[in-house]
């Protein structure tokens, strides 16, 4: 009896030993504690990610910030390219770009006259003008300081002149103080900043100094120089032709 029961101790003892393997299986469900754990590490790099969106949201936001420092310069360079000549169909020399017909005031206005540092003046008119068409010269007057002031853009101190290009002559054949409507001063005011514009057209007759008796006729198809001369400042040229018919 004594050995019969231990031989079915050492049953059980199989027993036991079965459910050591068995024992094993609790550590292996355990092995995906540390899975468990994956969790953890996965966000952990989710938070280094919505700390890398507040980055680049930093980021872009200096992007942003640099976009406008260069639009600003690009505004700001913008200025500098309105000195070329003007748009398309127009030539000219100095200040182009817009402007508002400038406001006639009395030579006795309080306003001071515009210094020749202050203003700057350029020349503008059409590439090209119809059989038909009075060409149009504008003398565009940009004030640079602070101060509203007038400037005279009279006939006689803003002098144009026509020239036929290429012709045996260099004479003008045509000056704006030959013999003027007006022969005073023509003060415009130029308000601090701004940019206004004087125009005079051409009937395309001929003129000569003092009022004398011009040569007869009209301007023909050609192209021609144009000229502005103002005390203090350079000289403006531009070109344009007058078509055929």
């Amino acid at each position: 009896m004594l050995v019969a029961w231990g031989v079915t101790s050492g049953g059980g003892g199989g027993s036991r030993d079965d459910g050591k393997s068995g024992g094993s299986d609790p550590v292996e469900s355990i092995t995906p504690g540390p899975s468990g754990s994956g969790p953890a590490i996965s966000q952990q790099p989710g938070g280094r990610d919505e700390s890398g969106e507040n980055g680049g949201s930093g980021g872009s936001a200096g992007s942003d910030g640099g976009a406008g420092a260069s639009s600003g310069g690009a505004s700001d360079g913008a200025s500098p390219d309105g000195t070329s000549t003007g748009g398309a169909g127009t030539a000219g020399s100095g200040t182009g770009g817009g402007g508002t017909a400038g406001q006639q005031v009395p030579a006795g206005s309080p306003l001071p006259e515009c210094k020749p540092a202050a203003v700057r003046l350029s020349l503008r008119t059409k590439v090209s003008y119809g059989p038909d068409d009075r060409p149009k010269f504008e003398l565009i007057a940009k004030n640079t300081s602070s101060a509203t002031c007038k400037a005279d853009l009279g006939p006689k101190s803003a002098v144009l002149t026509v020239t036929e290009a290429g012709g045996e002559d260099d004479d003008p054949i045509w000056s704006s103080k030959d013999c003027p409507a007006a022969a005073g001063p023509l003060f415009l005011k130029v308000p601090a900043g701004a940019t206004v514009i004087h125009t005079v057209d051409w009937n395309r007759t001929l003129s000569a100094p003092g009022c004398a008796t011009p040569p007869a006729g009209k301007a023909g198809p050609g192209t021609y120089l144009l000229e502005a001369k103002t005390p203090g400042e350079a000289v403006q040229r531009a070109s344009f032709v007058l078509a055929k018919d």
